[in-house]
This record gives C-alpha cells, sequence and structure tokens, in this order.
C-alpha cells in the first residue's frame, strides 16, 4: 500500500517560518513603543511602492526615474479625492476607503497615459524620458495650490471604515489591555495593504503575463517572434508600477498627515531605485528587504546618530543623518553589484545553500527561465 508523498523538509521549514512572522507581525504592535510601530509602517508603505519598481524594472527591464511623480499621483489623490470642497481647496469628499482605492487606480491610469513613451524606449533613454514627469509633477505641485495647497501642502483627511479610523484613534480599541492607538492602527493598515499587494505581485508574476515580462527583459526579438505583444505588455507593466506606487503614495501620506510638494522629488525617485537594486531587483522579497533598510536608515540615524561618531542630528554640526545614510546607500550598492547583481535576496540564498547539509547546497541558482515555448497572447 503506497502512503501519501510526504512534504520536502524546505516546505514544511518555510511554511513555519512564515507562520511565526506572521504571528510576530501581529502581536508586534502589543508590545513596542511608537517610534517602533512608525517605523514599520513607514517602512510597509514603501515596500508597496518597491515591489511597483521591482516588476517594472527587475521583470521588464524598464528603468523609470517618475516613481516618485506616480506616488505624489497617488497622495495628492487621495487627498483631493476624500477632502470636501472648500473655498481655496478642491476636493470630492468621496468615502475615504473608496478614495485610496481610487488613488491607486488614479496613478496607475496617469502610468498608462504615459505607456506610449514607455513602448517605444527602453534603458537609459527610458529613465531620462521619465525624469520630465518628475520635473513636471513638482511644477504642478507648487503651482496648482487649490488641489495641492502650493508651498503650505495640504492635511491628509483620515482614513475610516463604518466610523472607527484606521489612521486615526477613534473610537478607542482596547486589546489584551492594549489601547490600539494611531500608530498601533497604522501598522495594522499598512501591513495588510503589503500583505495584499505582495500575494497579487506575485500571482501576476507566476502567471502568463509575467512570463511575457521575463520574455521581453532577456530576450524581446524571440519574445516578439512568439506572439508576444511588445507595446501591450510593456505598457501594462507601466500601469502596474504606477498604481502600485499610487498606492504607496496615499499611504505615506496617512503616515506624515500632512502632504508638502518638497517630499516628491527627484531624491525620492533615487532612493526607491537604491530599494529595488539593494534588495534584489527581479524578487518581491528583495524589494521588501531593500525598502525596509533604506526607509529605516534615516529613521534610525536621526534617533540614535548623536551615538555614532562624526553623526549629528544637531543643524550645522557633523554630517546629518540624511547624508551620511546617502553614503550607507552608495556604499551598499556598489557592494552588492560587486558581489551579487542580483541584489541581497541572492546574496543570502547563494550563502544558506553553502551552508553543510542543505539541500541542494552543491547546485548553483539556476537563472530563471526567459522564455516559455508558448505564444503568450
Amino acid at each position: 500500500m503506497s502512503s501519501l508523498p510526504r512534504p520536502p523538509a524546505r516546505r514544511v521549514v518555510r511554511d513555519a517560518a512564515l507562520v511565526a512572522v506572521a504571528v510576530v507581525a501581529l502581536a508586534l504592535p502589543l508590545y513596542v513603543g511608537g517610534f517602533w510601530l512608525q517605523l514599520g509602517s513607514f517602512a510597509f508603505a514603501a515596500a508597496v511602492g518597491a515591489i511597483g519598481l521591482a516588476i517594472l524594472f527587475g521583470r521588464v527591464g524598464q528603468l523609470s526615474l517618475a516613481h516618485a511623480f506616480f506616488l505624489a499621483v497617488g497622495a495628492y489623490g487621495y487627498i483631493w479625492l476624500a477632502s470636501p470642497s472648500g473655498d481655496d481647496s478642491w476636493g470630492l469628499g468621496l468615502p475615504s476607503l473608496l478614495a485610496l482605492a481610487l488613488a491607486a487606480v488614479l496613478a496607475s491610469l496617469a502610468g498608462w497615459a504615459f505607456s506610449p513613451i514607455a513602448a517605444r524606449l527602453r534603458g537609459l533613454y527610458l529613465g531620462v524620458a521619465s525624469l520630465a514627469l518628475v520635473f513636471l509633477g513638482q511644477h504642478i505641485l507648487f503651482t496648482a495650490e487649490p488641489l495641492t495647497g502650493g508651498y503650505n501642502g495640504r492635511p491628509v483627511p483620515t482614513l475610516a471604515v463604518g466610523g472607527v479610523q484606521l489612521s486615526g484613534s477613534q473610537p478607542e480599541l482596547v486589546a489584551f489591555n492594549v489601547l490600539i492607538g494611531r500608530d498601533e492602527r497604522l501598522w495594522y493598515l499598512t501591513l495588510a495593504v503589503l500583505v495584499v499587494a505582495a500575494v497579487f505581485a506575485v500571482a501576476v508574476l507566476r502567471g502568463r503575463v509575467g512570463r511575457a515580462f521575463v520574455a521581453i527583459r532577456d530576450a524581446e526579438v524571440p519574445a516578439a517572434t512568439l506572439g508576444v505583444n511588445l507595446g501591450r505588455y510593456r505598457a501594462m507593466a507601466f500601469a502596474l508600477s504606477s498604481g502600485y506606487a499610487g498606492l504607496a503614495g496615499a499611504l505615506l501620506a496617512l503616515l506624515f498627515q500632512r502632504v508638502v510638494p518638497d517630499y516628491w522629488g527627484l531624491l525620492l525617485s533615487l532612493q526607491y531605485l537604491a530599494m529595488v537594486v539593494i534588495g534584489g531587483s527581479a524578487s518581491i522579497g528583495g524589494a521588501i528587504l531593500g525598502a525596509t533598510f533604506v526607509s529605516s536608515l534615516p529613521i534610525l540615524l536621526q534617533r540614535y546618530g548623536d551615538a555614532i561618531p562624526g553623526v549629528s542630528t544637531a543643524l550645522g554640526s557633523g554630517l546629518g543623518p540624511a547624508v551620511v545614510a546617502q553614503f550607507c546607500y552608495g556604499a551598499l550598492i556598489i557592494a552588492v553589484l560587486v558581489a551579487e547583481p542580483r541584489g541581497l535576496v541572492a546574496l543570502l540564498g547563494r550563502i544558506r545553500r553553502r551552508r553543510p547539509g542543505t539541500p541542494g547546497a552543491d547546485r548553483r541558482a539556476e537563472p530563471e527561465p526567459a522564455l516559455s515555448m508558448r505564444s503568450q497572447q
């Protein structure tokens, strides 16, 4: 009598690790302070945007420096959709949860509008062309005061569902004798959005669309010969990436509570590019890892920088946390590209496979297949 096949040990370990991570993530807000909850919320929100750029850059090979523009579209789109109209500001006054979803759709439509250019350009040429969106966005943010509030920015409406604020503290909620305030609610909100965004991205990349993306990146001419519509799939990738950026921008707006134009500039686009390069441009897990590092480092340096020689959080003395963080980004990018161009996730996987007793330790990582032999219609 044959017995049912036993699941591989690696799968059991992976599933157990996922369960442990989920339990820790759900229980952590009950035991840590507000600083660490805010740190995690910013990392989760940044990871959503990094996933979008990982799809576009890592899976399709399209370099975009306009990610900050689509983040701004999501942030200000949410404010415009959720805020009531006033004497000196525009707003539609929609339910906040609907406004959050529509903000991502609005950013996706903006990406789709740019897709004809994205479909015709590649690599550095697309990166240079996308810079125009950042400069255009900055001009609009500073001058369209009824929409953006100009230099002073606009306050961000609270996200609420059925009278319960998800980005506020009303009404009071208590769990295990712990008050679930604004920091705790934002932790759970951003974590839930990140999980849904990551699961959806994995489902897309494992399907026909994902195989077409990889085919375009690795073998464009053979892909076109086998029936892959290059323009359509590039436009689809750009719209999908922009939608992720818009959703991340709306989450960041909820965390900031007030948004100003200065934040949504070229430096922000470069930070997101650093996220996917450091973590792994073709990996969803790598994008999350890179986003956690890049978004958390300046905040940690701001809090603990005085304990590091040469770093000071006071103005006009020593190196500021933002400058030190940029040095760290640059150094880590160079180190990662030299040691493992596929990012920290691939480097950690290579180290794990080299450990004695690890299944498959003597095998090298197989590259991802470039093209399925079936036509990607």
